[in-house]
Protein backbone atom coordinates (compact mmCIF):
# COMPACT_ATOMS: atom_id res chain seq x y z
CA UNK A 1 0.00 0.00 0.00
CA UNK A 2 1.21 3.55 -0.62
CA UNK A 3 1.07 4.73 2.98
CA UNK A 4 1.38 1.36 4.70
CA UNK A 5 4.22 -0.64 3.29
CA UNK A 6 7.66 -2.06 3.94
CA UNK A 7 7.07 -2.82 7.63
CA UNK A 8 5.67 -6.20 6.66
CA UNK A 9 8.83 -7.51 5.07
CA UNK A 10 10.99 -7.15 8.16
CA UNK A 11 8.52 -7.95 10.92
CA UNK A 12 6.42 -10.81 9.62
CA UNK A 13 8.23 -12.28 6.66
CA UNK A 14 9.22 -15.33 8.65
CA UNK A 15 5.59 -16.08 9.45
CA UNK A 16 4.08 -15.77 6.01
CA UNK A 17 6.37 -17.88 3.87
CA UNK A 18 3.54 -19.36 1.84
CA UNK A 19 2.71 -16.55 -0.60
CA UNK A 20 3.21 -18.64 -3.69
CA UNK A 21 1.84 -21.86 -5.09
CA UNK A 22 3.10 -23.89 -2.11
CA UNK A 23 0.66 -22.25 0.32
CA UNK A 24 -1.45 -25.33 0.91
CA UNK A 25 1.43 -27.79 0.93
CA UNK A 26 1.91 -29.38 4.35
CA UNK A 27 4.89 -27.93 6.23
CA UNK A 28 6.81 -29.14 9.31
CA UNK A 29 4.78 -28.81 12.50
CA UNK A 30 7.74 -27.16 14.27
CA UNK A 31 7.69 -24.03 12.09
CA UNK A 32 7.20 -20.46 13.34
CA UNK A 33 3.63 -19.70 14.42
CA UNK A 34 1.73 -16.49 15.00
CA UNK A 35 1.78 -17.19 18.72
CA UNK A 36 5.55 -16.58 18.84
CA UNK A 37 5.25 -13.15 17.24
CA UNK A 38 2.01 -11.28 17.92
CA UNK A 39 2.25 -9.97 21.47
CA UNK A 40 1.19 -6.31 21.12
CA UNK A 41 -1.39 -4.19 19.33
CA UNK A 42 1.21 -2.74 16.95
CA UNK A 43 2.46 -6.19 16.03
CA UNK A 44 -1.07 -7.34 15.26
CA UNK A 45 -1.48 -4.29 13.02
CA UNK A 46 1.51 -5.44 10.97
CA UNK A 47 -0.52 -8.59 10.39
CA UNK A 48 -3.39 -6.46 9.11
CA UNK A 49 -1.01 -4.72 6.69
CA UNK A 50 0.31 -8.08 5.53
CA UNK A 51 -3.18 -9.01 4.34
CA UNK A 52 -3.15 -6.07 1.92
CA UNK A 53 0.38 -6.99 0.91
CA UNK A 54 -0.95 -10.40 -0.15
CA UNK A 55 -3.79 -8.78 -2.11
CA UNK A 56 -1.33 -6.43 -3.77
CA UNK A 57 0.90 -9.32 -4.81
CA UNK A 58 4.44 -9.45 -6.16
CA UNK A 59 5.34 -7.56 -9.33
CA UNK A 60 7.07 -10.18 -11.43
CA UNK A 61 6.23 -13.03 -13.79
CA UNK A 62 7.36 -15.87 -11.53
CA UNK A 63 4.35 -18.11 -10.94
CA UNK A 64 5.93 -19.34 -7.71
CA UNK A 65 5.26 -15.91 -6.19
CA UNK A 66 1.97 -14.54 -4.93
CA UNK A 67 0.50 -12.17 -7.54
CA UNK A 68 -2.70 -11.29 -5.70
CA UNK A 69 -5.16 -9.34 -7.84
CA UNK A 70 -2.58 -8.64 -10.56
CA UNK A 71 -3.54 -11.77 -12.51
CA UNK A 72 -7.28 -11.57 -11.95
CA UNK A 73 -8.05 -10.30 -15.44
CA UNK A 74 -6.98 -13.65 -16.90
CA UNK A 75 -9.63 -15.48 -14.90
CA UNK A 76 -12.41 -12.95 -15.48
CA UNK A 77 -12.15 -10.56 -18.44
CA UNK A 78 -10.43 -13.07 -20.69
CA UNK A 79 -13.09 -15.68 -19.98
CA UNK A 80 -15.80 -13.24 -21.02
CA UNK A 81 -16.66 -11.54 -24.31
CA UNK A 82 -14.60 -8.47 -23.37
CA UNK A 83 -10.97 -9.38 -24.02
CA UNK A 84 -8.67 -11.88 -25.70
CA UNK A 85 -4.98 -12.60 -26.21
CA UNK A 86 -2.76 -11.01 -28.81
CA UNK A 87 -0.62 -14.06 -29.52
CA UNK A 88 -3.20 -16.85 -28.96
CA UNK A 89 -0.40 -18.86 -27.39
CA UNK A 90 0.48 -20.35 -24.04
CA UNK A 91 -1.47 -20.56 -20.82
CA UNK A 92 -3.04 -17.12 -21.33
CA UNK A 93 -4.79 -18.31 -24.48
CA UNK A 94 -6.46 -21.14 -22.56
CA UNK A 95 -8.78 -18.58 -20.97
CA UNK A 96 -9.77 -17.06 -24.29
CA UNK A 97 -10.49 -20.41 -25.93
CA UNK A 98 -12.25 -21.94 -22.91
CA UNK A 99 -9.80 -24.81 -22.72
CA UNK A 100 -8.23 -24.07 -19.35
CA UNK A 101 -6.28 -27.03 -18.03
CA UNK A 102 -6.02 -28.12 -14.41
CA UNK A 103 -2.26 -27.61 -14.68
CA UNK A 104 -2.60 -23.94 -15.69
CA UNK A 105 -0.06 -22.03 -13.60
CA UNK A 106 -2.02 -18.76 -13.61
CA UNK A 107 -5.05 -20.49 -12.08
CA UNK A 108 -2.88 -22.18 -9.47
CA UNK A 109 -1.22 -18.89 -8.61
CA UNK A 110 -4.51 -17.06 -8.10
CA UNK A 111 -5.93 -19.87 -5.99
CA UNK A 112 -2.86 -19.96 -3.73
CA UNK A 113 -2.63 -16.17 -3.57
CA UNK A 114 -6.13 -15.78 -2.21
CA UNK A 115 -5.73 -18.61 0.27
CA UNK A 116 -2.66 -16.71 1.44
CA UNK A 117 -4.95 -13.73 2.09
CA UNK A 118 -7.25 -16.02 4.07
CA UNK A 119 -4.34 -17.48 6.04
CA UNK A 120 -3.11 -14.02 7.00
CA UNK A 121 -6.59 -12.91 8.00
CA UNK A 122 -7.05 -16.02 10.15
CA UNK A 123 -3.71 -15.38 11.83
CA UNK A 124 -4.77 -11.86 12.78
CA UNK A 125 -8.13 -13.08 14.06
CA UNK A 126 -6.44 -15.67 16.26
CA UNK A 127 -4.17 -12.99 17.76
CA UNK A 128 -6.77 -10.45 18.85
CA UNK A 129 -6.56 -11.54 22.46
CA UNK A 130 -3.33 -9.59 22.98
CA UNK A 131 -5.13 -6.27 22.33
CA UNK A 132 -6.30 -4.59 25.52
CA UNK A 133 -8.58 -1.98 23.97
CA UNK A 134 -11.91 -3.54 22.97
CA UNK A 135 -12.61 -0.97 20.26
CA UNK A 136 -9.25 -1.55 18.60
CA UNK A 137 -9.74 -5.31 18.75
CA UNK A 138 -13.19 -4.96 17.16
CA UNK A 139 -11.81 -2.75 14.38
CA UNK A 140 -9.00 -5.21 13.61
CA UNK A 141 -11.46 -8.09 13.62
CA UNK A 142 -13.71 -6.22 11.19
CA UNK A 143 -10.81 -5.43 8.87
CA UNK A 144 -9.49 -8.99 8.83
CA UNK A 145 -12.96 -10.41 8.23
CA UNK A 146 -13.63 -7.98 5.38
CA UNK A 147 -10.54 -9.21 3.58
CA UNK A 148 -11.27 -12.86 4.32
CA UNK A 149 -14.76 -12.40 2.89
CA UNK A 150 -13.39 -10.66 -0.19
CA UNK A 151 -11.00 -13.56 -0.82
CA UNK A 152 -13.65 -16.22 -0.32
CA UNK A 153 -16.16 -14.33 -2.48
CA UNK A 154 -13.77 -14.37 -5.43
CA UNK A 155 -12.74 -17.99 -4.88
CA UNK A 156 -16.26 -19.39 -4.51
CA UNK A 157 -17.46 -17.61 -7.65
CA UNK A 158 -14.52 -18.89 -9.68
CA UNK A 159 -14.11 -22.44 -8.34
CA UNK A 160 -17.45 -23.40 -6.75
CA UNK A 161 -17.16 -25.72 -3.75
CA UNK A 162 -13.84 -24.96 -2.03
CA UNK A 163 -12.04 -25.72 1.23
CA UNK A 164 -13.33 -23.51 4.05
CA UNK A 165 -10.57 -22.56 6.46
CA UNK A 166 -11.83 -20.15 9.11
CA UNK A 167 -9.02 -20.46 11.63
CA UNK A 168 -5.31 -21.19 11.78
CA UNK A 169 -4.99 -24.94 11.40
CA UNK A 170 -2.13 -27.32 12.25
CA UNK A 171 0.23 -27.82 9.30
CA UNK A 172 -0.70 -31.48 8.97
CA UNK A 173 -4.47 -30.95 9.00
CA UNK A 174 -4.82 -31.94 5.38
CA UNK A 175 -8.48 -32.83 5.72
CA UNK A 176 -9.45 -29.20 6.41
CA UNK A 177 -7.02 -27.92 3.80
CA UNK A 178 -8.43 -30.07 1.02
CA UNK A 179 -12.05 -30.90 1.82
CA UNK A 180 -14.36 -28.93 -0.45
CA UNK A 181 -17.54 -27.65 1.19
CA UNK A 182 -20.79 -26.52 -0.44
CA UNK A 183 -20.92 -23.00 -1.85
CA UNK A 184 -23.84 -22.22 0.47
CA UNK A 185 -21.62 -22.87 3.48
CA UNK A 186 -18.93 -20.60 2.05
CA UNK A 187 -21.50 -17.85 1.47
CA UNK A 188 -22.69 -18.19 5.06
CA UNK A 189 -19.18 -17.34 6.27
CA UNK A 190 -18.83 -14.49 3.75
CA UNK A 191 -22.10 -12.91 4.90
CA UNK A 192 -21.22 -13.34 8.58
CA UNK A 193 -17.77 -11.80 8.05
CA UNK A 194 -19.14 -8.81 6.16
CA UNK A 195 -21.86 -8.15 8.71
CA UNK A 196 -19.10 -7.99 11.34
CA UNK A 197 -17.10 -5.70 9.05
CA UNK A 198 -20.02 -3.31 8.53
CA UNK A 199 -20.52 -3.04 12.29
CA UNK A 200 -16.86 -2.54 13.14
CA UNK A 201 -15.51 -0.20 10.44
CA UNK A 202 -15.74 3.49 9.62
CA UNK A 203 -15.00 5.33 6.37
CA UNK A 204 -11.46 6.45 7.12
CA UNK A 205 -9.74 4.58 4.29
CA UNK A 206 -9.99 3.93 0.57
CA UNK A 207 -7.09 1.47 0.29
CA UNK A 208 -8.00 -0.37 3.46
CA UNK A 209 -11.35 -1.80 4.47
CA UNK A 210 -14.11 0.65 5.33
CA UNK A 211 -17.75 0.53 6.37
CA UNK A 212 -18.91 1.56 2.89
CA UNK A 213 -16.66 -1.05 1.26
CA UNK A 214 -18.14 -3.75 3.50
CA UNK A 215 -21.67 -2.55 2.74
CA UNK A 216 -21.04 -2.49 -1.02
CA UNK A 217 -19.41 -5.91 -1.03
CA UNK A 218 -22.16 -7.39 1.12
CA UNK A 219 -24.71 -5.91 -1.28
CA UNK A 220 -23.00 -7.69 -4.17
CA UNK A 221 -22.94 -10.93 -2.19
CA UNK A 222 -26.67 -10.57 -1.48
CA UNK A 223 -27.36 -9.95 -5.18
CA UNK A 224 -25.41 -13.11 -5.98
CA UNK A 225 -27.49 -15.25 -3.60
CA UNK A 226 -30.81 -13.57 -4.41
CA UNK A 227 -31.34 -11.50 -1.25
CA UNK A 228 -32.47 -8.43 -3.19
CA UNK A 229 -34.17 -6.38 -0.48
CA UNK A 230 -31.13 -6.68 1.78
CA UNK A 231 -28.91 -5.63 -1.12
CA UNK A 232 -31.11 -2.63 -1.84
CA UNK A 233 -30.89 -1.37 1.72
CA UNK A 234 -27.11 -1.64 1.73
CA UNK A 235 -26.79 0.17 -1.60
CA UNK A 236 -28.95 2.98 -0.25
CA UNK A 237 -26.74 3.17 2.84
CA UNK A 238 -23.70 3.67 0.58
CA UNK A 239 -25.56 6.24 -1.52
CA UNK A 240 -26.11 8.21 1.67
CA UNK A 241 -22.43 8.04 2.68
CA UNK A 242 -21.18 11.00 0.65
CA UNK A 243 -19.62 9.35 -2.40
CA UNK A 244 -19.86 11.33 -5.64
CA UNK A 245 -19.32 10.39 -9.29
CA UNK A 246 -16.31 12.04 -10.88
CA UNK A 247 -17.45 14.53 -13.51
CA UNK A 248 -14.77 13.30 -15.92
CA UNK A 249 -14.79 9.54 -16.45
CA UNK A 250 -11.04 9.41 -17.00
CA UNK A 251 -10.39 10.99 -13.60
CA UNK A 252 -11.70 7.86 -11.87
CA UNK A 253 -8.49 6.07 -12.78
CA UNK A 254 -5.91 8.87 -12.63
CA UNK A 255 -7.18 11.13 -9.84
CA UNK A 256 -6.52 8.38 -7.33
CA UNK A 257 -8.44 8.06 -4.04
CA UNK A 258 -11.12 10.29 -5.54
CA UNK A 259 -14.72 10.78 -4.40
CA UNK A 260 -15.95 7.78 -6.42
CA UNK A 261 -13.53 5.21 -5.02
CA UNK A 262 -14.91 3.01 -2.27
CA UNK A 263 -12.13 0.41 -2.05
CA UNK A 264 -8.94 -0.01 -4.07
CA UNK A 265 -5.70 -1.99 -3.83
CA UNK A 266 -2.90 0.59 -3.67
CA UNK A 267 0.29 0.55 -5.74
CA UNK A 268 3.23 2.92 -6.20
CA UNK A 269 5.14 3.36 -9.46
CA UNK A 270 8.84 2.65 -9.99
CA UNK A 271 9.17 0.54 -6.82
CA UNK A 272 9.57 -3.13 -7.59
CA UNK A 273 8.21 -4.06 -4.16
CA UNK A 274 5.08 -1.92 -4.44
CA UNK A 275 4.24 -1.51 -8.14
CA UNK A 276 2.11 -3.57 -10.50
CA UNK A 277 2.58 -4.92 -14.01
CA UNK A 278 -0.99 -5.58 -15.08
CA UNK A 279 -0.79 -2.26 -16.97
CA UNK A 280 2.00 -3.80 -19.03
CA UNK A 281 0.15 -7.07 -19.54
CA UNK A 282 -2.94 -5.23 -20.71
CA UNK A 283 -1.63 -2.66 -23.14
CA UNK A 284 2.10 -2.98 -23.81
CA UNK A 285 2.62 -4.12 -27.39
CA UNK A 286 6.18 -5.33 -26.83
CA UNK A 287 6.76 -9.08 -26.63
CA UNK A 288 4.56 -12.15 -26.47
CA UNK A 289 3.99 -11.91 -22.74
CA UNK A 290 2.41 -8.47 -23.07
CA UNK A 291 -0.83 -7.32 -24.62
CA UNK A 292 -2.63 -10.45 -23.48
CA UNK A 293 -5.81 -8.59 -22.54
CA UNK A 294 -6.71 -7.04 -25.90
CA UNK A 295 -10.24 -5.77 -26.50
CA UNK A 296 -12.61 -7.93 -28.52
CA UNK A 297 -14.50 -6.54 -31.51
CA UNK A 298 -17.68 -7.27 -29.60
CA UNK A 299 -16.61 -5.04 -26.68
CA UNK A 300 -15.43 -2.29 -29.04
CA UNK A 301 -18.86 -2.26 -30.68
CA UNK A 302 -20.64 -2.06 -27.33
CA UNK A 303 -18.44 0.81 -26.15
CA UNK A 304 -18.64 2.70 -29.43
CA UNK A 305 -22.41 2.38 -29.76
CA UNK A 306 -23.49 2.69 -26.12
CA UNK A 307 -20.55 3.95 -24.05
CA UNK A 308 -20.74 7.66 -24.77
CA UNK A 309 -17.69 9.46 -23.40
CA UNK A 310 -16.49 6.21 -21.80
CA UNK A 311 -15.37 4.71 -25.09
CA UNK A 312 -12.40 7.02 -25.59
CA UNK A 313 -11.15 6.33 -22.07
CA UNK A 314 -11.66 2.57 -22.13
CA UNK A 315 -9.81 1.40 -25.24
CA UNK A 316 -7.59 2.68 -28.04
CA UNK A 317 -6.15 1.46 -31.31
CA UNK A 318 -2.74 -0.14 -30.85
CA UNK A 319 -0.35 2.39 -32.45
CA UNK A 320 1.82 -0.41 -33.84
CA UNK A 321 -0.95 -2.82 -34.82
CA UNK A 322 -3.91 -0.80 -36.14
CA UNK A 323 -6.17 -3.85 -36.29
CA UNK A 324 -5.80 -4.38 -32.52
CA UNK A 325 -7.40 -2.50 -29.62
CA UNK A 326 -5.83 -2.03 -26.21
CA UNK A 327 -7.29 -1.48 -22.74
CA UNK A 328 -6.37 2.03 -21.56
CA UNK A 329 -8.12 2.44 -18.22
CA UNK A 330 -4.83 1.82 -16.46
CA UNK A 331 -2.19 3.48 -18.59
CA UNK A 332 0.78 4.12 -16.30
CA UNK A 333 2.15 7.48 -15.15
CA UNK A 334 -1.24 9.18 -15.34
CA UNK A 335 -1.26 9.36 -19.12
CA UNK A 336 -4.70 9.56 -20.65
CA UNK A 337 -5.90 6.99 -23.14
CA UNK A 338 -8.09 7.27 -26.19
CA UNK A 339 -9.26 5.34 -29.22
CA UNK A 340 -7.20 7.62 -31.47
CA UNK A 341 -3.98 5.81 -30.61
CA UNK A 342 -2.33 8.60 -28.59
CA UNK A 343 0.14 8.31 -25.71
CA UNK A 344 1.74 4.93 -26.32
CA UNK A 345 3.80 3.70 -23.40
CA UNK A 346 6.49 1.14 -24.10
CA UNK A 347 7.35 0.12 -20.51
CA UNK A 348 4.55 -0.20 -17.97
CA UNK A 349 6.08 -2.93 -15.83
CA UNK A 350 6.51 -0.70 -12.76
CA UNK A 351 3.12 1.02 -12.87
CA UNK A 352 1.57 2.61 -9.80
CA UNK A 353 -2.10 2.68 -10.74
CA UNK A 354 -4.35 1.49 -7.92
CA UNK A 355 -6.60 -1.46 -8.68
CA UNK A 356 -10.20 -0.37 -8.09
CA UNK A 357 -12.30 -3.09 -6.46
CA UNK A 358 -15.44 -1.07 -5.64
CA UNK A 359 -16.57 2.34 -6.87
CA UNK A 360 -19.72 4.40 -6.61
CA UNK A 361 -21.00 3.84 -10.15
CA UNK A 362 -20.94 0.10 -9.50
CA UNK A 363 -23.09 0.64 -6.39
CA UNK A 364 -25.59 2.80 -8.29
CA UNK A 365 -26.03 0.06 -10.89
CA UNK A 366 -26.26 -2.57 -8.15
CA UNK A 367 -29.04 -0.44 -6.67
CA UNK A 368 -30.97 -0.79 -9.92
CA UNK A 369 -30.33 -4.54 -9.93
CA UNK A 370 -31.57 -4.88 -6.37
CA UNK A 371 -34.78 -3.02 -7.17
CA UNK A 372 -35.25 -5.16 -10.28
CA UNK A 373 -34.99 -8.17 -7.93
CA UNK A 374 -34.34 -10.77 -10.59
CA UNK A 375 -37.18 -9.59 -12.80
CA UNK A 376 -37.17 -8.63 -16.46
CA UNK A 377 -37.39 -4.87 -15.91
CA UNK A 378 -38.22 -2.05 -13.53
CA UNK A 379 -39.90 1.35 -13.80
CA UNK A 380 -39.02 2.39 -10.25
CA UNK A 381 -38.20 6.09 -10.01
CA UNK A 382 -35.41 5.30 -7.55
CA UNK A 383 -33.87 2.82 -9.99
CA UNK A 384 -34.16 5.34 -12.83
CA UNK A 385 -32.43 8.00 -10.74
CA UNK A 386 -29.44 5.75 -10.06
CA UNK A 387 -29.33 4.47 -13.64
CA UNK A 388 -29.48 7.91 -15.19
CA UNK A 389 -26.77 9.31 -12.93
CA UNK A 390 -24.33 6.84 -14.46
CA UNK A 391 -25.56 7.50 -18.01
CA UNK A 392 -25.51 11.28 -17.63
CA UNK A 393 -21.89 11.28 -16.45
CA UNK A 394 -21.04 9.54 -19.73
CA UNK A 395 -22.77 12.30 -21.72
CA UNK A 396 -25.86 10.20 -22.44
CA UNK A 397 -29.47 11.23 -22.02
CA UNK A 398 -31.84 9.71 -19.48
CA UNK A 399 -33.37 6.35 -20.26
CA UNK A 400 -35.88 7.24 -22.97
CA UNK A 401 -38.91 5.12 -22.06
CA UNK A 402 -38.86 5.12 -18.26
CA UNK A 403 -38.27 1.37 -18.03
CA UNK A 404 -34.94 -0.35 -17.46
CA UNK A 405 -34.74 -3.89 -18.78
CA UNK A 406 -32.32 -6.53 -17.57
CA UNK A 407 -30.56 -6.40 -20.94
CA UNK A 408 -30.15 -2.62 -20.66
CA UNK A 409 -28.73 -2.91 -17.16
CA UNK A 410 -26.25 -5.59 -18.21
CA UNK A 411 -25.16 -3.44 -21.14
CA UNK A 412 -24.77 -0.37 -18.94
CA UNK A 413 -22.65 -2.35 -16.48
CA UNK A 414 -20.57 -3.64 -19.38
CA UNK A 415 -19.68 -0.24 -20.82
CA UNK A 416 -19.32 1.52 -17.45
CA UNK A 417 -17.17 -1.18 -15.82
CA UNK A 418 -15.43 -2.54 -18.91
CA UNK A 419 -12.10 -4.27 -18.18
CA UNK A 420 -12.51 -3.89 -14.40
CA UNK A 421 -13.10 -7.65 -13.95
CA UNK A 422 -16.87 -7.44 -13.52
CA UNK A 423 -18.27 -8.74 -16.81
CA UNK A 424 -17.85 -12.48 -16.18
CA UNK A 425 -19.35 -12.29 -12.69
CA UNK A 426 -22.19 -10.06 -13.91
CA UNK A 427 -23.25 -12.48 -16.62
CA UNK A 428 -23.21 -15.41 -14.19
CA UNK A 429 -25.14 -13.48 -11.55
CA UNK A 430 -27.77 -12.33 -14.06
CA UNK A 431 -28.20 -15.89 -15.38
CA UNK A 432 -27.04 -14.87 -18.86
CA UNK A 433 -23.57 -16.41 -19.00
CA UNK A 434 -24.61 -19.60 -20.78
CA UNK A 435 -26.39 -17.86 -23.64
CA UNK A 436 -23.85 -15.03 -24.06
CA UNK A 437 -20.75 -17.22 -23.93
CA UNK A 438 -22.27 -19.88 -26.18
CA UNK A 439 -23.12 -17.31 -28.86
CA UNK A 440 -19.77 -15.54 -28.51
CA UNK A 441 -17.91 -18.84 -28.68
CA UNK A 442 -19.78 -19.97 -31.80
CA UNK A 443 -19.17 -16.64 -33.55
CA UNK A 444 -15.44 -16.68 -32.82
CA UNK A 445 -14.54 -20.35 -33.10
CA UNK A 446 -13.96 -20.86 -29.38
CA UNK A 447 -14.67 -23.95 -27.28
CA UNK A 448 -17.13 -22.86 -24.60
CA UNK A 449 -19.22 -25.46 -22.75
CA UNK A 450 -21.31 -25.09 -19.60
CA UNK A 451 -18.59 -26.62 -17.41
CA UNK A 452 -16.38 -23.62 -18.24
CA UNK A 453 -18.32 -21.42 -15.84
CA UNK A 454 -16.09 -22.85 -13.11
CA UNK A 455 -12.32 -23.02 -13.25
CA UNK A 456 -10.51 -26.27 -12.45
CA UNK A 457 -9.20 -26.88 -8.98
CA UNK A 458 -5.41 -26.66 -9.53
CA UNK A 459 -4.03 -30.10 -10.23
CA UNK A 460 -1.27 -29.53 -7.72
CA UNK A 461 -3.86 -29.23 -4.95
CA UNK A 462 -5.59 -32.40 -6.14
CA UNK A 463 -2.26 -34.23 -6.02
CA UNK A 464 -1.31 -32.90 -2.59
CA UNK A 465 -4.68 -33.89 -1.15
CA UNK A 466 -3.92 -37.57 -1.70
CA UNK A 467 -7.45 -38.42 -2.75
CA UNK A 468 -9.31 -36.00 -0.48
CA UNK A 469 -10.07 -33.43 -3.19
CA UNK A 470 -12.23 -34.01 -6.26
CA UNK A 471 -12.04 -32.05 -9.51
CA UNK A 472 -14.73 -29.86 -11.06
CA UNK A 473 -16.71 -31.45 -13.92
CA UNK A 474 -15.19 -31.09 -17.38
CA UNK A 475 -11.54 -31.10 -16.29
Amino acid sequence: MKQIKYIVLLMIGSIFTSCGSDFLEPIPSSGVTSGSYYTTESEVETGIISIYDALQGVNDNNLNNNHGVQYEFYLTEMRSDNTRTKSQEGEAAQFEFYNVEATNGIVANYYASFYSVIFRANTVLESLGVIADANTAAAFEAEAKFNRAYAYFNLVRLFGDIPLIDKVIPPLDTETQYTRVATSTVYNLIVSDLITAVAGLDNTYKTRASKAAAQAMLAKVYLTIGEYSLAQGLCEDVVGSGFVLQSNFNDIFYNERNSEIIFAIGYESALSADSQNFSAEWMNAVGRTSGVNYVTTDAVTALTDFGGDRAQYSYRIDPFQPTQNQVVKYLPNGESGGADGKTFVSDATLAGNDWIVLRYADVLLMHVEAIMAGGADTSSSNALTSFNMVRNRAGLADDDDGTITKAELLLERRVELAFENHRFFDLVRFGEAESVFSAFSAANGLGYSSSDLLLPIPQREINLSKGVMNQNPGY
